[in-house]
């Protein structure tokens, strides 16, 4: 029996060749795009308190100093996504350096303000 001309293999060889561009194309795309880390909106204070902790003695969190431009707004979710994003772009910007025990969002809509500029 024959087999159905969908089945052949230079059919199997397009279509593996088409899944292969795709995918590689959206990877691309998706390694170009910037993004940034922020704290999840529904995070509590003492996961939010611990990630500052831990990113400030990773990288400099200077910018969150009193007079600081990230002071402002003086809480603890603008603080906590302020490090987060710091730590998130001076480790790589892999999705495993926004975990934060699940207390860490990718976006790619930049968030920052004023004269707080998320790099």
């Amino acid at each position: 029996m024959a087999k159905p001309a969908f089945f052949s293999s230079s059919s199997s060889s397009l279509l593996l060749f088409l899944i292969f561009y795709f995918i590689s194309g959206l990877n691309f795309t998706m390694a170009t795009q910037k993004t940034w880390c922020v704290a999840k909106p529904s995070s509590q204070d003492k996961p939010l308190l611990d990630n500052i902790a831990y990113v400030c003695d990773q990288v400099d969190c200077g910018i969150l100093n009193k007079g600081g431009p990230c002071y402002l707004p003086n809480n603890y979710i603008n603080h906590a996504s302020v490090a987060m994003n710091l730590y998130y772009q001076a480790k790589g910007r892999n999705p495993w350096n926004c975990d934060f025990t699940k207390s860490g969002l990718i976006t790619i809509t930049d968030p920052s303000y004023g004269n707080c500029i998320y790099e």
